[in-house]
């Protein structure tokens, strides 16, 4: 059942790739009352100013995909600054949004809160069950802690003011609004910049680091958007049926991996470089696998619509747009 139009719903994070596809998703909704600010307008942590927001705008909910993101360089290079970036825009939105009469909250972690040897795929209860990846552990725990701040305020909380927090977990996302920095971006837009300057150059190959056989697991953004949504407005008992009070984690992925090497034959083929792939077995692989058990999700009625080759395309339109002049 969809909410009121009218409510008013605050989206940290807007200009963010997850926080701007849940606002385009929202607006395509006929939501009308949605409440944004920069983060030169809203430092998210600076407790006072938080404070101060949530008492003047009053938001009915919020979706909360605020964070300090980068890739590996930079969780390994700043690790104080993730851990205390992410920790403290969580607890003052969260429990600003609580002192301020915020019923519903949706609170956007990541794939990376699992252990590093989880079974494959990952559920929802390998969280909590076995050591981090070490490379962006700092950023892991705040994101672990995200969760557990929802699911504390919710057995606090729930029956006396009726606050309802819920979290998602996205797996690897691409699209609209993504990192192509040389240095610091994703596969995924990694590929389409690498790709898109080998096709203008007209070189001859590309060189992708390792073997090509690692899995991983992609969802274009918009699904992402689609999914947040879809789980916010789900009926408390709909939910409660396929969560527990404090496993009440959902995982959002695509449903099915793809290996490197077809990953790169389909980036290729989506910028239009006509070239050879080649592989440097040299440089390292990384883990095998990587893909997220999303049942959880699928039994309350939601899978994936955009698949590979058309997300792919579309992040490629976006590159070609935004990205280089």
């Amino acid at each position: 059942m969809r909410s009121d139009l009218n409510q008013k719903i605050y989206v940290a994070g807007h200009r963010g790739m997850v926080g701007s596809a849940i606002v385009r998703n929202l607006q395509a909704q006929g939501y009308s009352n949605i409440v944004t600010r920069t983060h030169t307008e809203l430092d998210l942590t600076n407790q006072a100013a938080v404070e101060h927001f949530f008492k003047t705008e009053k938001p009915d909910q919020v979706y909360l995909a605020a964070a300090k993101v980068g890739g590996i360089h930079a969780n390994n290079t700043y690790p104080a600054q993730f851990i205390y970036g992410n920790l403290m825009v969580q607890n003052n939105v969260i429990h600003q949004a609580f002192v301020h009469g915020v019923k519903k909250l949706l609170f956007l972690g990541s794939s990376c809160i699992y252990p590093k040897l989880a079974p494959q795929p990952m559920s929802e209860d390998a969280l909590l069950t076995g050591k981090l990846e070490p490379t962006n552990e700092p950023y892991a725990i705040a994101k672990i802690a995200g969760i557990k701040m929802c699911e504390s305020y919710n057995r606090q909380y729930g029956q006396s003011h009726g606050v309802d927090y819920r979290s998602v977990m996205p797996t690897n996302l691409y699209g609209p609004g993504d990192n192509y920095h040389p240095e610091n971006s994703h596969v995924i837009p990694a590929l389409i910049r690498r790709f898109y300057e080998a096709k203008v150059a007209k070189a001859p190959e590309v060189v992708i680091w390792g073997t090509g056989t690692p899995r991983r697991e992609f969802l274009y953004v918009d699904d992402m958007a689609a999914a947040s949504v879809f789980v916010m407005q789900l009926d408390k008992a709909t939910y409660d049926s396929q969560t527990e009070p404090m496993q009440s984690h959902i995982n959002v992925g695509y449903g099915s991996d793809v290996t490197i090497a077809e990953l790169a034959t389909a980036v290729a083929k989506a910028t239009g470089y006509q070239g050879n792939i080649t592989f440097d077995t040299s440089k390292p692989d990384g883990t095998p696998r990587k893909w997220m058990d999303s049942g959880r999700l699928n039994r309350l009625g939601w899978h994936a619509q955009i698949g590979l080759e058309q997300g792919l395309e579309l992040a490629y339109v976006d590159y070609q747009k935004n990205n280089h002049n």
